[in-house]
């Protein structure tokens, strides 16, 4: 499963270019946001490639990334009670 860290500080040009970790350009197709109490909101998308995301619309550029499968049994798990004692 693939995070995205908090975004880096905007990235300095030096004489051969930008320098500093950069995120790949993914085009996501986001979902409607699934709501409950207020601003607790997430959404799902998918890319070109078919990897599926996972997304707070409280933060944007953040979301967790993996295959349709992995994350369909992680939904899936969360629903059987799997995360219950997080609650």
């Amino acid at each position: 499963m693939n995070v995205t860290p908090p975004a880096p500080p905007a990235a300095s040009t030096g004489p051969t270019g930008p320098t500093g970790p950069t995120a790949p350009a993914v085009d996501i197709a986001w979902g409607d946001a699934f709501c409950s109490e207020g601003a607790n909101c997430f959404r799902f998308g998918l890319d070109d490639a078919g990897r599926a995301y996972i997304g707070s619309t409280l933060a944007p550029g953040e979301y967790v990334s993996d295959s349709v499968e992995a994350l369909r049994a992680l939904i899936s798990a969360v629903k059987s009670g799997a995360a219950d004692h997080l609650l």
